[in-house]
C-alpha cells in the first residue's frame, strides 16, 4: 500500500468511527462533558464508552475504569485527560489497538519548554509503535457531521462538500456556527493543535483525494515540513480549491502563535512563493477566509469576466466598477436591446443606461424598477455575472427583492452577486445563500472573491488540460 493510500486508510477510521471512548469524561458540567452532548447533538450511532477512574455510568451511560475494561474494539478515542496522565492514556490505547486518538489535553510544546516538546515525541513514539495516529495535542479534534462527530455542542447536523483545516480549535468552532448563514456545509473540519503527529499537510492530502470534498479551507500557523507541505498543497490543488489563511508571518503573530500552538516562525516572502507555487488562494482575516469559502461553495464552474453592475446608490456603482477594474474583471457592453428596453422603466433624470446601471434612489421606492433591471441584465448574452447593489425600504420590499434575484439566477442561469447597504434587511440573507446567490459587505469584497474563484478555475483546467495532453503524448 503506497502512503496515500494508507494515510487515507488511517484517517478514513478516524472520520467514520463505529465506537468511541471518551477518557476522562467528568461526570459534572466540565469542559470535557461538552464532547459527549456534542456527538450526542449529532447523532452519533455508534458505541459510546465514557471512561473514569470511578464512575459506573456518566449521563445514563455505562463507564469503564480503563481504556483496557472496554470489552469491544475501539476506532477512535478522545483524551481529556491531565497532561501529565495522556502519556499512560496513550500507551493503553496503543495497546488495545485504538486506531486513532484526539488529544485536547494542552502543555505540551505551546509552554515553549524542552520538557513539553520532548513530551510530544514521547507520545508519538508510543502511537507510531502500534500504528495509531494522533491528533494534536492541544486540539478540539474532529466536526464530521456524516459521520456524528463534533467537537462542540450545537453545529449543523447537515453535511457539505467544504473539508476545513485548522490549528486553532475555537476559530473552526466559530466557522462551523456561522456557516449555514453564509451557504457553507462541511464535509470534515479539524483542529489539528500542535500536530505532533498528524499535520496540515496530512489533512490536505487527504482532502485532495476525499470524493466528500470539493473545496478545501485551512488556517495555518506554522508548517513543520515545508518540502512535504508544497507537494501536498500541489497536489491538493490540482483537484480542487484551496483556501489558505497564514498566520505568524510578523514577529508579533509569531510570537503569537507560539505561545498558542507551539508554532515556528514563518517568512512572510517564503510563504508567498509557496503560495504561488502550489497553486493555493491566499486569503487574511476571518472574514475573508468566510468570504472565499462561500464564493468558491456557491458559484460556478466556468465563470466569465464580464459583470453587469445593478446599483441604487451611484457612488457605490461607480465603486463597484472601480473593483472590478482592479480585480482583472471588465464591465460588460450592454447591447443596445437591453439598454433599450431598460430605458423604457428606468427614470431618465439621476440615472444611467451605461454599466454600472444606475437606476437611482427612487427604486428603492418602485421596487419592479430593480426587478425588471436584473432580469434585462441577466438576459442580455454579453453579461456573464450580475452584481446588485441595492434593498427595500421594508421588510416587504425586501423579501420582494429577494424572490425576484433569485428567480432571474434560476431563469436565465447566470451568476448573481448581492452586495449588502445600510438598510438591507439581514434576516433574509441565508435565502440567497440556500439559493446559491453569495452576498458581501462590500462591493470589493464581492468583486476579488468572484475574481479569486474565476482565476483558480482557469488555473486547475489548464493544468488538467496540460495532464491529459502529456498523457497523450506518453
Amino acid at each position: 500500500m503506497d502512503s496515500a493510500k494508507k494515510l487515507s486508510a488511517e484517517l478514513d477510521a478516524i472520520f467514520h468511527p463505529e465506537s468511541l471512548a471518551l477518557i476522562g469524561l467528568p461526570r459534572g458540567m466540565k469542559m470535557g462533558k461538552l464532547f459527549l452532548t456534542a456527538h450526542r447533538d449529532m447523532g452519533f450511532s455508534g458505541a459510546i464508552y465514557p471512561v473514569h477512574p470511578e464512575a459506573s455510568e456518566i449521563d445514563g451511560i455505562k463507564a469503564y475504569p480503563s481504556v483496557s475494561a472496554i470489552p469491544g474494539p475501539i476506532d477512535l478515542a478522545i483524551v481529556l485527560v491531565p497532561h501529565d496522565r495522556v502519556l499512560a492514556v496513550v500507551t493503553e490505547c496503543a495497546a488495545k489497538g485504538v486506531k486513532g486518538a484526539i488529544l485536547f489535553s494542552a502543555g505540551y510544546g505551546e509552554t515553549g519548554t524542552k520538557h513539553g516538546k520532548a513530551m510530544e515525541q514521547e507520545l508519538t513514539a508510543v502511537a507510531r509503535s502500534s500504528g495509531m495516529r494522533l491528533m494534536g495535542p492541544n486540539c478540539m479534534g474532529v466536526y464530521c457531521p456524516g459521520a456524528g462527530l463534533s467537537f462542540f455542542p450545537g453545529l449543523p447536523r447537515e453535511a457539505g462538500h467544504v473539508g476545513f483545516i485548522s490549528h486553532s480549535g475555537s476559530l473552526a468552532n466559530i466557522l462551523a456556527h456561522i456557516a449555514p448563514r453564509i451557504g457553507i456545509r462541511f464535509s470534515k473540519a479539524v483542529s489539528l493543535g500542535n500536530e505532533c503527529d498528524l499535520t496540515c499537510a496530512d489533512l490536505l492530502t487527504y482532502l485532495g483525494h476525499d470524493s466528500e470534498t470539493e473545496v478545501i479551507g485551512a488556517y495555518v500557523e506554522g508548517i513543520k515540513d515545508g518540502p512535504y507541505f508544497l507537494r501536498a498543497l500541489r497536489g491538493a490543488s490540482l483537484k480542487k480549491p484551496v483556501i489558505l489563511w497564514r498566520v505568524g508571518l510578523t514577529p508579533e503573530g509569531s510570537r503569537a502563535a507560539a505561545s498558542h500552538t507551539g508554532a515556528i516562525a514563518g517568512s512572510a516572502q517564503v510563504w508567498s512563493a509557496v503560495v504561488r507555487q502550489g497553486g493555493a488562494v491566499p486569503v487574511e482575516g476571518l472574514e475573508a477566509l468566510a468570504d472565499a469559502l462561500m464564493g468558491f461553495s456557491l458559484l460556478p464552474d466556468r465563470l466569465g469576466d464580464r459583470m453587469a453592475i445593478l446599483a441604487g446608490p451611484g457612488g457605490l456603482a461607480v465603486a463597484a466598477a472601480e473593483a472590478a477594474g482592479k480585480a482583472d474583471l471588465r464591465l460588460a457592453a450592454l447591447s443596445d436591446d437591453t439598454r433599450s428596453a431598460l430605458s423604457e422603466f428606468i427614470p431618465p433624470t439621476g440615472t444611467s443606461l451605461s454599466n454600472p446601471v444606475d437606476v437611482g434612489l427612487s427604486a428603492s421606492l418602485q421596487m419592479e424598477i430593480y426587478l425588471q433591471g436584473a432580469r434585462m441584465l441577466a438576459a442580455d448574452p454579453g453579461v456573464d455575472a450580475v452584481v446588485a447593489i441595492g434593498t427595500g425600504l421594508s421588510k416587504d420590499s425586501n423579501r420582494l427583492y429577494l424572490e425576484a434575484m433569485i428567480q432571474a439566477q434560476r431563469d436565465y442561469g447566470k451568476p448573481f452577486l448581492i452586495v449588502k447597504i445600510p438598510g438591507f434587511d439581514s434576516a433574509v440573507l441565508e435565502s440567497y445563500s440556500q439559493s446559491g446567490i453569495p452576498f458581501f459587505d462590500s462591493v470589493e469584497r464581492a468583486m476579488n472573491v468572484y475574481a479569486a474563484v474565476r482565476n483558480s478555475q482557469i488555473r486547475r483546467n489548464a493544468k488538467a488540460q496540460c495532464s491529459s495532453e502529456c498523457s497523450q503524448l506518453t
